[in-house]
């Protein structure tokens, strides 16, 4: 990892996104192909060409392999996240996880979209992911909650 990138993230942040790199990262190379990136996101819902694929691989693809590694990884998250600050693209991002549309995300969903993902969780780390999410404490994660989270990870992601 470049130093300038190692200098914005603390090691609980780059732990974050080696693990979300290790599940697009199927195969476990160290690189994302377009074939990984369109097994993803199909599995939440989006059906992607093979060009939109290759268009996202080539528009963060520093080294023009063909492929995305941890470093560039890195770099597509870092844009993305000062790019979604869209009222829009949260609420899609929580209709992803909100599977029968009744405003809010449950343990059950969580879980499911994560198994979509190739993660494997255990209940305990099913209810710390949505009791840190869960702002009002009603074991659910409705849209405000989700939006407050949201905001405070983009926040502490881009103090850079």
């Amino acid at each position: 990892m470049s130093q300038d990138q190692s200098l914005l993230l603390s090691d609980e942040e780059t732990a974050d996104y080696k693990e979300a790199f290790s599940l697009f990262d199927k195969d476990g190379d160290g690189t994302i192909t377009t074939d990984e990136l369109g097994t993803v996101m199909r599995s939440l819902g989006q059906e992607p060409t093979d060009q939109e694929l290759q268009d996202m691989i080539n528009e963060v693809d520093a080294d023009g392999n063909g492929t995305i590694d941890f470093e560039e990884f890195l770099q597509m998250m870092n844009r993305k996240l000062k790019e979604t600050d869209s009222d829009e693209e949260l609420r899609e991002a929580f209709r992803v996880f909100d599977k029968d549309g009744n405003g809010y995300i449950s343990a059950h969903e969580l879980r499911h979209v994560m198994t979509n993902l190739g993660e494997i969780l255990t209940d305990h780390e099913v209810n710390e992911m949505i009791k840190e999410a869960d702002l009002d404490g009603d074991g659910l994660v409705n849209y405000e909650d989700f939006m407050t989270f949201a905001s405070e990870l983009l926040t502490k992601h881009t103090k850079c």
